[in-house]
């Protein structure tokens, strides 16, 4: 792996600038919205795995909205799993390259009843890999939901090491490549979520220092206020249409 490749990929140093814009990121806001309206936990007994937790903020959601749920979060950062586990003590964290070979820790083989991969894939060089290694922690039928970036890519998503964004037939494929039961894949977030993305890209490679913790200058003020604007559009509503710039899939792990 190059050194580029190396820098993309240093999560711990990615918590440490970013944890606290991703926090309060509006696009993230709606996409875990989104994210607990497909999962459909209802009041049953669930076990919900969050397959690259990053910090912990989905995990976060779900105990709020469904105390009762067990959960529990992996990620390949260390860093982000030692941010989590102060956000939601009574869930589970655990750090795990998916990406290698190796058996689920001890009763984690089948465990969840519902997971969640949010913004991942398109970080790795390999999602097909990922996602058939993911299942191992799955029960069987288990309902998965996957988001991914979709549209064209900015400055800022080369930064933070994006090697590709799907269509949701791009994604469909993955998933059922890796042996899921597809049950949809569309677009969302139209049309606030493309103006949102069309901002980010015009703001170009400026974007990492905006909203980097150790800024706090007027682009980083700037950079709030468009963030609090945008927050208020997207409580108004979005469309799941092939026009979205968020990708979602739903799917099922195999059933033996």
């Amino acid at each position: 792996m190059n050194s580029a490749a190396l820098t993309h990929d240093d999560w711990d140093k990615h918590w440490d600038e970013y944890a606290d814009s991703a926090a309060s990121n509006p696009a993230q806001r709606f996409r875990r919205h989104l994210i607990l309206r497909l999962l459909r936990l209802g009041d049953e007994p669930a076990r919900v795995l969050d397959i690259g937790c990053g910090q912990g903020d989905l995990v976060a959601d779900l105990h709020q909205a469904h105390p009762h749920a067990e959960l529990c979060g992996m990620d390949y950062s260390q860093k982000g799993i030692d941010i989590a586990a102060k956000k939601v003590p009574s869930a589970r964290f655990f750090a795990r390259d998916l990406l290698q070979a190796g058996e689920p820790a001890e009763g984690m083989a089948g465990w969840a009843t519902h997971a969640v991969c949010s913004e991942v894939l398109e970080h790795v060089d390999d999602p097909l890999t990922l996602m058939r290694n993911a299942a191992a922690y799955l029960a069987p039928g288990c309902r998965l939901v996957v988001t991914v970036p979709g549209g064209p890519m900015s400055a800022f998503d080369h930064h933070i090491g994006h090697r590709r964004h799907f269509s949701p037939g791009e994604l469909a494929k993955v998933l059922t490549s890796a042996g899921y039961q597809l049950d949809q894949a569309t677009g969302a977030g139209f049309p606030q979520f493309n103006l949102y993305r069309l901002i980010v890209i015009q703001r170009g490679k400026r974007l990492a220092s905006d909203v980097s913790s150790t800024n706090q200058g007027l682009s980083a003020t700037a950079s709030r206020m468009a963030m609090a604007v945008f927050r208020g559009l997207f409580a108004l509503g979005t469309v799941q249409t092939k026009w979205g710039w968020q990708t979602v899939a739903v799917a099922r792990a195999p059933v033996a």
